[in-house]
């Protein structure tokens, strides 16, 4: 197996803890961000996981018949089990056992293609109101753009310490409740101090 590459400093697993999120420049190297792109736009043209349920459109009612705007694939490793033996994998797994502890392990991944030119937006959520209310969660995200995240194309944004607040109420992206991208309701008084993460491919946010 592709042993691990990087080590966060104290510095850095203090901002994450204190801040909520953390941006980091490299999680793997450029030679394997070519390859997963390979992978990723093999995946998505062959639609993999669509019979399962696992490739459908983040922003629209997923029609069949419909153009996709925001497709996406839950467990895309499911269907491009290459990904499992990867760089980026080993050093997600390393990053979120020196964030979350030593019993840290990866529980999913899911894969978001943004055609160029598209204009589509992924409005502003947080991620815990997808996730089961019922349960306390000890977790984390790292996503990692295969191109160059910028503030034209589409960078993260994050409210920095949020994760010390309740969720917010959200609904169906558009308010249509076929879509099962959510959206949150009433966001204004949370972002007026967003900060935003470009990033090069190959870069991570936490």
């Amino acid at each position: 197996m592709t042993q691990p590459s990087i080590s966060l400093s104290q510095d850095q697993i203090d901002f994450f803890h204190r801040e909520g999120y953390l941006a980091l420049p490299a999680i793997t190297s450029a030679a394997e961000v070519i390859r997963l792109q390979a992978i990723y736009d093999r995946i998505f043209a062959t639609k993999a996981g669509r019979a399962e349920g696992d490739h459908l459109d983040l922003v629209t009612s997923d029609d069949d018949e419909a153009a996709e705007q925001l497709p996406q694939i839950l467990n895309p490793s499911k269907y491009a089990p290459e990904l499992i033996d990867t760089l980026f994998r080993a050093n997600a797994t390393a990053i979120a056992r020196q964030l979350l502890g030593s019993e840290a392990r990866f529980t999913g991944d899911h894969a978001i293609r943004k055609a160029p030119n598209s204009g589509v937006e992924t409005p502003w959520h947080q991620d815990e109101a997808y996730w089961d209310p019922d349960k306390e969660y000890n977790s984390l995200s790292i996503w990692i753009p295969l191109q160059e995240a910028t503030l034209e194309n589409g960078c993260m944004h994050f409210v920095p310490r949020s994760q010390e607040r309740d969720v917010l109420p959200h609904h169906p992206i558009g308010n249509d409740p076929a879509v099962i991208g959510l959206e949150a309701d009433d966001v204004a008084a949370w972002v007026q101090q967003v900060v935003t993460c470009p990033l090069p491919a190959g870069g991570a946010t936490i």
